[in-house]
């Protein structure tokens, strides 16, 4: 008897759990290290049992290469909650065999899900996996997963049940325990959800994308102390009694709380802000105080505030009386005299300064954790999450959409996704009979989404951050613009490198250049160029003119670039273009009545590019015609580092320029474009466009509307009604200045070495 008790001991591994990767989600695999699989003795894709609080099987992989030498099984968010323990704790597991089922009972497993239609789909997406009664399964889509053998790939390829992912609690199974479908079960779909043990179908971490860190930090702050409140009391210290989330709209604050809360075990109690607020004296702080005192009785537990900020404002800046009761009651209630254990408070907003100063200490919110916009790395990871169960075509590649969705939240991410999966619908839409109202199995089989639908859904959606302030991408691309090879050269390099390979800088040990004036005469192509620098660096783009910026209101002009700049960071890479900059930021100190307003925004506008909070990924470009008039400290490196010249074309620039505006037009073969640019001295693009204009107009005048072509005739008479706008000396102006601005900003200097008698003057003026 012993010796089969040590020989059953033999086929055990204890092992500790560790989360899946995210594409691997829903999947049914545990992925361990080969010592296991020798001591079960077992090879990959077996079927073992995973003994927690509770047992639930899967299917057997090799681990990660990085994970081999660890004693860690990789289970997914569904499997962890199936067998009741989480990321860190420890299970048992046995070599198992499972059995071909009669008879499978599938439900819904969300309360707002209603289901219909044929098993066949079901069965074929659970063929041969493993299943137990009791467990939540997820269909799958036909995405590739790596490093497994081409049999179990093959497995895990079934067709999708749907377009997005479906989870399913497996209500019944016929033999009891470990059961696999076959082509002789029968398989039922039951519509209705069914209540399940817990909470497990809604959100767990691996619903929750780009925020390893976060989730790190929030398990150390919220499970710890739930789960082992005696390592504290050893240590002699108070757990930790909230955390303030805090970032974006559309980041995944409540998400995280939600998953933070199914993977603890803790009960979960959710206080929405506006909820609380009731109509009569102390009401809405006798709710607060039945949350609070529900949490406790039911501990372990989580309160989650939801838009706290709408409960918690500042009560230097509320009127009504009941706002700063439900303070002060929010605030008793967390560090009151009454100990609360085992109790761990979450909060989440998108305006975490409207909070009153008082929760915003230790004791109250003791870690702030800022939950920010995901970088490439994290989009992918979102962008895996929300296509789990999508059909998708080989052409589509995450990694690609990653690169280019800058600026996208999680929200951003999941709207891109919907809105493909709208398309992909569209297509099939002239197949679907709408009287019939069931979709032929055949359809559902060919539907998938393309490369296509992702791409025609990006033209629709953009970053949630932008919304307020969003232009259109320009579509002018480099070859749009002729005669200023020298700026697009400076331009490429100055932005388009660095946005699209920022590692080079790295490595070098250079930053790139955080800003670029564009200078010379009027109609030479300097917000063309802007233009086309946002389309090329795929980037993306705010357009501000000066006007929308100047405000009469004190501190507002200030406010508003504040929050440009904020916004920009936000949407990173991105390329701002201030026009006319000179009526923005005139040089200060030069009298002559300026108006205290832009003295004060030259200040923000500088303290904003090369202040303590550092502009990464984003890239300034203000375009004048009057440099001599900005405030020369702008002009230094580390704001506007180049100062670039775009002067009238020379002859061949010209040619380039006739030659883009006249593509269109139905030319005579003795038009000679390279004699038009000849003629035309001086002559600026706007010039130009102007020439090929008035050419048009004297064909119309000369035929009437029968018109169709354009003759060397009519570009003389444009030429005779045509000048250049840059005179001589205007151009000597600028070759000028092209030396002196830089001179300029080297001999800036600060107030105080001002001559006394440089400032008396207006002073008395005043007093006078």
């Amino acid at each position: 008897m012993a010796e089969a008790e040590t020989a059953e001991s033999a086929r055990t591994v204890r092992l500790q759990v560790a989360p899946a990767r995210q594409e691997e989600s829903g999947q049914g695999i545990a992925r361990m290290p080969r010592t296991a699989f020798q001591k079960l003795g077992i090879t990959e894709g077996d079927v073992v049992e995973i003994v927690g609080k509770r047992t639930t099987a899967a299917i057997a992989m090799a681990a990660y290469p990085e994970d081999d030498a660890l004693d860690v099984v990789r289970l997914d968010g569904l499997q962890r909650g199936n067998a009741e323990a989480g990321s860190g704790e420890h299970v048992e597991i046995v070599r198992a065999e499972s059995r071909p089922a009669t008879r499978v009972v599938f439900a819904p497993a969300q309360r707002e899900m209603r289901l219909q239609g044929p098993t066949q789909a079901l069965k074929r997406n659970f063929f041969r996996k493993p299943l137990v009664a009791g467990d939540l399964v997820a269909t799958t889509g036909q995405q590739p997963v790596q490093n497994m053998p081409p049999d179990v790939r093959q497995l895990l390829r079934a067709p999708a049940y749907a377009l997005t992912q479906i989870r399913l609690s497996v209500h019944s199974t016929s033999p009891k325990g470990i059961v696999h479908i076959d082509e002789n079960t029968e398989v039922e779909l039951r519509a209705e959800f069914e209540e399940p043990r817990d909470a497990r179908a809604a959100v767990n971490y691996d619903d929750v994308g780009g925020m390893e860190e976060t989730i790190r930090a929030l398990r150390e702050m919220v499970e710890l102390p739930l789960r082992y409140p005696e390592l504290f009391i050893r240590l002699g210290v108070e757990p930790p009694k909230g955390v303030l989330l805090h970032g974006p709209p559309g980041t995944g604050k409540t998400r995280l709380a939600q998953a933070v809360a199914n993977e603890s075990d803790a009960e979960f109690f959710t206080i929405n802000g506006p909820e609380i607020m009731g109509s009569g004296y102390g009401e809405s702080e006798k709710r607060l105080r039945e949350v609070f005192e529900e949490a406790a009785r039911a501990a372990p537990a989580i309160i989650f505030i939801d838009e706290i900020d709408s409960i918690a404002p500042k009560r230097t800046q509320v009127p009504g009386e009941a706002e700063k009761r439900l303070v002060a009651q929010l605030l008793t209630l967390m560090d009151g005299l009454e100990k609360r254990a085992n109790l761990v408070v979450i909060a989440a907003t998108n305006r975490p300064d409207a909070i009153d100063e008082a929760l915003r200490r230790p004791g109250r919110f003791d870690r702030e954790i800022v939950i920010g916009v995901p970088d490439e790395r994290g989009r992918r990871e979102i962008l895996a999450i929300h296509t789990r169960g999508m059909p998708l075509e080989d052409a589509v590649d995450l990694n690609e959409l990653a690169r280019v969705t800058h600026g996208f939240v999680g929200a951003d991410i999941a709207a891109l996704t919907r809105e493909a999966a709208i398309e992909a619908v569209r297509r099939i839409m002239p197949k679907l009979d709408l009287d019939e109202r069931t979709i032929p199995p055949e359809v559902l089989e060919d539907l998938c989404v393309t490369r296509e639908d992702f791409l025609s859904a990006l033209k629709r959606i953009q970053p949630s951050a932008m919304r307020e302030v969003m232009v259109q991408v320009p579509n002018v691309a480099w070859s749009d613009i002729g005669g200023v090879g020298d700026a697009i050269d400076k331009l490429k390099e100055g932005i388009e490198l660095p946005l699209k390979n920022p590692d080079a800088f790295r490595r070098l040990g250079i930053r790139p250049a955080k800003g670029f004036l564009l200078y010379g005469p009027p109609g030479t192509g300097k917000t063309l160029l802007a233009k086309a620098v946002a389309k090329e660096a795929e980037a993306n783009f705010i357009s501000m003119k000066s006007s929308d910026l100047l405000s009469k209101w004190y501190g507002e002009s200030e406010q508003q670039i504040a929050k440009l700049f904020a916004r920009a960071r936000a949407v990173a890479p991105c390329v701002v273009f201030i026009d006319e900059i000179d009526s923005l930021v005139p040089a200060r100190g030069s009298g002559q009545g300026e108006p205290q307003v832009t003295g004060r925004v030259v200040n923000t506008i500088l303290a904003e590019m090369d202040g303590l909070e550092e502009l990464q990924s984003v890239v300034v470009i203000g375009a004048t015609n009057r440099p001599a008039l900005v405030d020369p400290a702008l002009l230094r490196p580390g704001r506007f580092d180049e100062l670039i010249y775009v002067g009238t074309p020379d002859k061949a620039g010209r040619e380039h320029i006739l030659g883009i505006h006249t593509a269109k037009m139905p030319l005579v073969d003795d038009v000679d474009l390279a004699m038009l640019a000849g003629k035309t001295e001086r002559f600026t693009g706007a010039d130009l466009e102007d020439v090929v204009r008035r050419a048009g107009l004297s064909a119309l005048r000369r035929v009437g509307g029968e018109v169709s072509v354009v003759e060397a005739q009519d570009f003389d008479a444009a030429l005779k009604d045509s000048r250049a706008t840059v005179t001589e000396a205007m151009e000597a102006e600028y070759k000028k200045m092209r030396g002196e601005l830089k001179k300029r900003a080297a001999e800036v200097q600060p107030i105080g070495f001002l001559s006394p008698d440089m400032l008396t003057p207006t002073r008395e003026k005043k007093h006078d």
